[in-house]
């Protein structure tokens, strides 16, 4: 057992826990950031290119970009919180120019263009940054529980440190969860470290969660490729197996006439729209979404080529811990959340897509949780590593009954009833209501007997979370009788003014769902 003492603890290393350790450092707090995998390697932003909601602070400018996706979202995000994003991201891209000298392009006139990043090189200078800022990084280190103090108080975390094949526990005054969201093991790239686990951690705690309804997200991929980078697919047009146009297909709307030909014959793609200035730009902006094209020796702005869709979950969608501060605090003293483990409503509602607006809230939320945690932290006075402490931990990892094995059933069983387009992303209470069932008996099976030893936990852990997970996500998906946002009910089609407002899930052996307190603002 490895024992550390620390200030703040950051759980997940993609650009939120980055930026946190790196602020709660700044603050002045003795900082501990375990990840996953490896810092600056890890994660979906890591493996990818990503725009940012970036818009110089020109108040004609700031207004279009904040009401450009409302209507998207169902209107459900909080214009407070959408400004807020706006300054630190402009604040923050600033800082990655000036301080991380990161090499953003420049237009004819010599100026930067700081809209969007190389996911490989922004996360390298990030991993340079934190641990210039003295920050004490786990690699290969996930977290599989958080520890609590006799008042319930977050006190710290503990984990697995694989490559060195021993637990560790790290006591600390405050913890920041920045582990991401829950891609359920899709395959889609950068996300095999996304299986939710923050979010079981917190409902352990007894925090709640926000948007889980918001959670069916896919993105098109070539069939013979995991890069899940859509924006270039509204430059192309989809086919039928037989070369007849796709009729209503397409990336930003149309996903959904993709999936419903995918259950029964294959869909090409050409991006046969796009300008020769536009295939370069694109060759510029997203090397890597070409690799795999050029490696087959196939021309996508020529050749026909076959696509498939991969579940996102709550990576690219925006359900999460629920927030109830500024500071990105939880309903858990002690407790913060940052990223895609938090909930996104805030600032996009009830869609979000690839890039831009996650990105923003990754670098924003993670400067704030950093924040907040540092200033609970001081406010202990010294006392975080003196308190008594008990793990949280169950599902997968302390069962109710006799110990047994097999995370990858339970991991199969989920997967059988969340990726497949029919029961997710094309929702209908007929569906939905027996998949749920079938995970509240998965639930109650793996939590009556799975768990694994030594570095087995963390895979039984993220068994535990994927379930949780898919469980929240149907629940509210049914407690929403409406269309919203990306929540698109084919039984109840219509947006219902009623259900305006914000969903709040929780509970873990027993889910519940209600709506938010308070009325959200009329949408205009």
């Amino acid at each position: 057992m490895t024992e550390l003492n620390a200030d703040v603890l950051v759980a997940g290393g993609g650009p939120a826990g980055a930026w946190a350790a790196i602020k709660a450092a700044e603050a002045g707090a003795d900082v501990v950031l375990a990840d996953k995998g490896y810092l600056g390697t890890s994660g979906a932003t890591a493996s990818a290119g990503t725009g940012v909601w970036y818009v110089e602070p020109e108040p004609q400018a700031r207004e279009a970009a904040m009401a450009s996706r409302e209507s998207l979202g169902g209107y459900l995000a909080d214009r407070d919180w959408m400004a807020r994003v706006l300054d630190q991201t402009y604040a923050n891209m600033n800082e990655l120019a000036e301080i991380s000298r990161y090499p953003f392009p420049v237009d004819d006139n010599g100026r930067q263009i700081r809209r969007g990043l190389q996911g490989p090189e922004y996360m390298r200078r990030m991993r340079v940054r934190v641990r210039r800022a003295g920050v004490r990084v786990l690699d290969h280190s996930p977290v599989t529980e958080l520890l609590a103090d006799g008042s319930g108080s977050v006190a710290g975390a503990a984990g697995y440190r694989v490559r060195d094949d021993r637990p560790f526990r790290v006591h600390a005054g405050a913890v920041v969860l920045a582990t991401g969201g829950c891609a359920f093991l899709s395959r889609a790239l950068g996300c095999d470290v996304n299986t939710g686990d923050g979010a079981l951690f917190a409902a352990e705690a007894g925090a709640e969660l926000s948007g889980m309804e918001f959670s069916n997200a896919y993105a098109i991929a070539p069939a013979f490729t995991s890069v899940t980078k859509t924006a270039f697919y509204s430059f192309a047009t989809f086919y039928h197996a037989d070369g007849t146009v796709l009729e209503g297909a397409g990336s930003r709307k149309g996903r959904s006439v993709i999936a419903r030909t995918l259950l029964s014959e294959p869909v090409l793609c050409r991006i046969d729209r796009a300008t020769p200035e536009d295939q370069r730009a694109m060759r510029l902006a997203q090397a890597n979404f070409f690799l795999p094209f050029d490696r087959q020796g196939i021309d996508p702005f020529k050749d026909l080529f076959p696509v498939t869709l991969l579940a996102e979950g709550t990576v690219r969608g925006t359900g999460g811990i629920r927030l109830t501060g500024a500071d990105c605090a939880t309903s858990v003293p002690g407790l913060y959340a940052a990223g895609d483990a938090a909930t996104r409503e805030l600032v996009c509602g009830g869609f979000t897509g690839g890039g831009s607006h996650n990105a923003a809230w990754a670098m924003s939320s993670g400067t704030w949780a950093g924040q907040g945690a540092a200033r609970y932290a001081a406010g202990l006075g010294g006392r975080a590593g003196e308190r008594a402490v008990h793990a949280l931990g169950e599902a997968g990892l302390r069962p109710a009954g006799p110990a047994t094995g097999g995370h990858a059933e339970y991991i199969a069983a989920v997967q059988a009833e969340v990726l497949p387009y029919d029961k997710n992303l094309l929702r209908h209470g007929d569906r939905l209501t027996p998949a749920l069932d079938v995970l509240d008996r998965t639930w109650r099976e793996l939590r009556g007997t799975l768990r694994e030893e030594g570095a087995g936990v963390v895979r039984a852990r993220s068994a535990a979370a994927m379930t949780a997970h898919a469980r929240w996500m149907y629940s509210a998906a049914l407690a929403r009788t409406e269309t919203r946002g990306m929540h698109k009910r084919l039984d109840l089609p219509e947006q219902d003014p009623a259900q305006h407002r914000r969903l709040v899930t929780g509970g873990l052996d027993e889910i519940w769902t209600r709506p938010e307190a308070g009325a959200l603002a009329v949408a205009s």
